[in-house]
């Protein structure tokens, strides 16, 4: 009885869904000159999942369109960047929903990982929404720590799990 009831409990905080991004804005750090840039924009060209890639110099931001049906992670784009020498400083994306319950530390599996909503208001998810990705390594070293204390009451941001990915509606 006792696993019933915890099962029935998880299923109403997790939804199983296939989240597919559609597209991804990040700004990368460490980037002193156009031949950097470049680097990173060779990376994000060679997947066959990328539609098209647009840099802004000024701010070091990339706009990655992606084909449809694609199945990337955003730990595909913090492998792109790091493999090329760089990090990623923020990295929001934007992905269609379709009727998804979104709340503080509510959450839902896909084939690339768990997505667990943080620091967000009870709403439900509908269409393009931006969301952005907190976790260490898709955002600065700075802003990793203030959130590592302010996000101290999810358990699964304290485990730091490379499956897991918290995001914030914007």
């Amino acid at each position: 009885m006792k696993n019933i009831i915890t099962l029935i409990i998880i299923g109403l905080f997790t939804i199983e869904a296939n989240a597919q991004i559609s597209k991804a804005e990040l700004v990368a750090t460490g980037l002193t000159c156009s031949m950097c840039s470049n680097a990173i924009n060779k990376q994000f060209k060679a997947m066959p999942e990328v539609e098209n890639v647009t840099t802004d110099l000024n701010s070091n931001t990339f706009t990655i369109n992606l084909k449809k049906e694609n199945l990337l992670s955003p730990k595909s784009f913090k492998d792109k960047v790091e493999k090329a020498g760089f990090f990623i400083g923020s990295l929001v994306l934007t992905m269609p929903f379709d009727n998804i319950k979104a709340g503080d530390n509510l959450s839902y599996n896909s084939k690339e990982g768990s997505y667990i909503f943080v620091d967000t208001k009870p709403q439900t998810l509908s269409g393009e929404v931006k969301v952005q990705v907190l976790d260490k390594g898709f955002v600065t070293q700075k802003e990793y720590k203030k959130l590592q204390k302010t996000f101290s009451k999810y358990p699964s941001y304290a485990a730091n799990n490379e499956k897991n990915f918290h995001l914030k509606t914007l």
